[in-house]
């Protein structure tokens, strides 16, 4: 214990008083999370339109009216001319066209079906396929009131609307549909496994690039101290820094925490020993710093693709699903989710942390063998 408190105190030492990293460690994580967690949605909202109207009818006003009451489309331009509107949609200047033809509404007040067109930008497959979703929706909507509305012109006092089934939605762990509810948690993993991976990855083979790895050889310190010092002081870091994100996600913005913080923090600590002893594991294996860091991110871009953030795991290919059960990010992103938005408890997560553990142990097991231990 003694041996492995020296080396904590020299890394800590280093850590410290190297000015540059400080922000790395506490700044970048926090500014990270705030703009990730805004700008990684898939949430649409004021999607540039063109409306073509060509039936100036109320019922069409009323169809463009809906739309923009949405909160999801914005009018951009009106015009007669649908070459003029595929213009504004071939430079990029708007989203969707709206057309809207002739005798439009006359035919829905008449009781028939009356065609209208939307064309959509389908560059973007998952934008285009929510596009048409908001504005399929927002139509539905309307023509089941005009069907209504028509029915009860035909025949007055004595339209007795049909009773039907009356469906209430209620959505369960994430009521209001807050896409950011559900970034953040993954976030906060991914930032995390960021500064373990990193900085546990570049920490070894630091020490053979400044000189200073001779003169810990020559000492009577065992392989697992050595890895240990090399760990710790890191994993006390990661954890800070977490801590610092639980905060700001909790208070800044109100992500709901129905779990047992503690069970997150147990988790999280086994997890930094995961992500980290890999690192270290990258670190014996490579001769300069710009190497481990081009390995590290490699991985990284891997497993953060892998995880579940951004496109459920569910949706990939069955070769790609059988990948995440090797990675950490995956795991740890689905029981920070579980935890922290569904109020999980042990016995729903303990397969998954049983994984976590086994992986640690492998990793580091291997990073310790790795390290070579000669005199020069």
């Amino acid at each position: 214990m003694r041996i492995i408190r020296f080396i904590l105190r020299k890394e800590f030492l280093q850590i410290f008083r190297n000015k540059a990293m400080l922000p790395i460690l506490f700044v970048m994580p926090v500014v990270q999370l705030l703009v990730l967690s805004f700008a990684a949605t898939y949430e649409l909202k004021e999607v540039d339109f063109t409306l073509v109207d060509m039936d100036q009818s109320a019922l069409s006003r009323q169809i463009t009216g809906k739309m923009q009451a949405s909160g999801y489309f914005n009018l951009k331009e009106k015009t007669f001319d649908i070459d003029q509107a595929l213009e504004s949609m071939d430079a990029s200047r708007v989203s969707m066209i709206v057309y809207i033809p002739h005798d439009f509404g006359k035919r829905m007040n008449s009781g028939h079906s009356a065609p209208l067109q939307i064309l959509i930008d389908a560059v973007d497959g998952s934008r285009a396929g929510l596009i048409q979703s908001y504005s399929l929706s927002i139509l539905k909507d309307l023509n089941q009131d005009h069907l209504a509305e028509v029915q009860m012109k035909k025949e007055g006092p004595r339209f007795r609307q049909a009773k039907s089934i009356r469906i209430i939605p209620q959505n369960w762990y994430n009521p209001d549909l807050n896409y950011i509810t559900y970034m953040v948690p993954g976030i906060l993993v991914v930032l995390v496994s960021m500064i373990g991976i990193f900085l546990s990855g570049m920490n070894i083979v630091r020490e053979q690039e400044i000189g200073t790895i001779e003169q810990l050889n020559v000492t009577p310190i065992k392989k697992y101290q050595f890895m240990i010092g090399k760990l710790l002081p890191f994993w006390i870091i990661g954890m800070v820094d977490l801590l610092i994100g639980l905060a700001l996600a909790r208070y800044g913005f109100q992500i709901p925490f129905l779990g047992s913080l503690a069970l997150i923090l147990l988790v999280a600590g086994i997890f930094l020993i995961v992500i980290q002893s890999f690192g270290l594991f990258i670190s014996t294996t490579t001769q300069t710093q710009q190497q481990a860091m081009f390995l590290a991110w490699f991985v990284m871009v891997i497993f953060i693709l892998l995880g579940g953030l951004f496109t459920p795991i569910e949706s990939m290919p069955v070769w790609a699903q059988q990948l995440t059960l090797a990675n950490p990010i995956a795991y740890f992103i689905k029981i920070m989710r579980m935890v922290l938005l569904k109020g999980a408890g042990w016995q729903e997560i303990q397969m998954m942390v049983y994984s976590l553990v086994g992986m640690g142990a492998l990793f580091l097991f291997t990073a310790i063998n790795r390290y070579k231990k000669t005199t020069a």
